[in-house]
């Protein structure tokens, strides 16, 4: 079944039933993508996506495991072995808030390394989910150093999942072609509400980042809740109708990630 509906970054593994909760998804006709945190669970996350054709696995190593220690070196040198031959990448980025203070070096590292690896493994129609607290300029400069934001056929889709950098990074991120994928919680704050108002409808990507707690209860129906209050949330704010904001946001998916 083609996808109805799409969540452009939530985390299976992260869910206590993740082949649940991708079954009802696949049913319900919710294309998903499986963003990664750690890149030793990527081939499970990429079998479970493998017969369900409206799931896409990226392969990712979530800033916050290099910070507090879960991963290091190996798991630096893991991703970019594996991402080298995919084309679906996250979440990967740099969260340089207070809590993760003195990680920056390592951060930064793996983000260089990670891109070091796409330029010299190129593949078109790739999508890069990105993760960037307190942090989007240095992203933006680490992926403009690489070449990643210059148009090619090969360029990498770029996707800044929950954006809440500053206002001037926000248009830099847009000049430079990227997509920003929305959540509720972003629509919480008063930032998120007015960045959200800014980005152009044909850069917006409806996102859940489920779940909010590893290990929660998750189903698939409460997924498509979410996105659909999301949905309702930016029409109001750009006072637009509902089914032109779904509409529009189902063909930005289509065309990110090529589905089917």
């Amino acid at each position: 079944m083609e996808p109805q509906l799409f969540d452009a970054h939530c985390h299976l593994d992260l869910m206590a039933c993740p082949d649940t909760v991708a079954d009802e998804a696949t049913a319900l006709g919710l294309g998903l993508f499986d963003c990664g945190v750690d890149p030793r669970d990527f081939a499970a996350a990429k079998t479970r996506a493998s017969h369900r054709p409206s799931i896409i696995a990226g392969v990712g190593l979530h800033p916050w495991w290099l910070a507090d220690g879960r991963c290091g070196t190996a798991e630096i040198n893991l991703l970019c072995e594996v991402a080298a031959q995919e084309r679906f990448i996250g979440e990967i980025g740099l969260d340089f808030s207070a809590r993760f203070v003195g990680s920056e070096p390592l951060q930064i590292q793996a983000l260089e390394r990670l891109c070091d690896a796409l330029v010299h493994h190129p593949l078109t129609g790739r999508v890069i989910s990105i993760h960037a607290v307190r942090s989007a300029g240095t992203v933006l400069d680490v992926l403009e150093s690489h070449g990643l934001l210059t148009p090619r056929p090969d360029s990498p889709v770029i996707t800044f999942h929950w954006f809440s950098g500053t206002s001037d990074e926000l248009v830099r991120a847009s000049d430079a072609g990227c997509y920003f994928s929305v959540n509720e919680r972003m629509l919480a704050t008063k930032r998120g509400r007015e960045y959200a108002r800014q980005i152009p409808l044909d850069r917006i990507l409806l996102e859940t980042d489920a779940p909010a707690e590893p290990n929660t209860e998750t189903s698939a129906q409460s997924l498509i809740k979410s996105l659909a209050r999301t949905s309702m949330r930016i029409a109001s704010l750009k006072n637009c109708d509902a089914k032109r904001i779904e509409s529009v946001v189902l063909a930005n998916a289509h065309s990110v990630f090529d589905l089917r």
